[in-house]
């Protein structure tokens, strides 16, 4: 067993790839347009995985948008998509700074979540040992749901 993809239903593409790729960094390695289904499938990878995303087509986010509009309940009950980080302090300034709201901040320096257009929860994991406690993120109040 191999783990391929997790699939998230998007309402926006344009809006969802600007958050996925654009502000978090996340990489398109493939994309399949099905006229007949009436969806598009936009496949992502961290930028840490796109040659064994490319050559095995995994592990990989797989966005889809359905042509015809639909309302999508709360992302909550998905659960949570999770990427390992070199610096979560770097990450979660960098995408506070694209206007990203975080949620869940890495008070403990190892772990942070944010949300996707979609409502998604995305957490954010330090690679290795946390990172030692640092202002502003240790007293900064949760924001939402994660």
């Amino acid at each position: 067993m191999e783990y391929l993809h997790t699939m998230v239903r998007v309402a926006d593409l344009g809006q969802s790839l600007e958050f996925y790729a654009d502000k978090l960094g996340l990489i398109e390695v493939r994309r399949i347009e099905n006229e007949t289904g009436r969806y598009t499938l936009v496949y992502l990878a961290a930028p840490g995985d796109v040659d064994r995303a490319i050559k095995f087509k995994t592990p990989l986010i797989e966005l889809t948008y359905n042509w015809d509009e639909e309302t999508y309940k709360s992302g909550r009950n998905f659960g949570h998509i999770a990427f390992g980080v070199e610096d979560i302090y770097a990450t979660c300034d960098r995408l506070m700074k694209a206007g990203v709201t975080i949620a869940r901040p890495p008070r403990d320096g190892a772990m942070a979540f944010i949300r996707s257009p979609d409502n998604i929860s995305i957490e954010l994991l330090q690679k290795g040992p946390p990172l030692p406690r640092q202002e502003p993120w240790a007293s900064m109040p949760s924001t939402g749901v994660w």
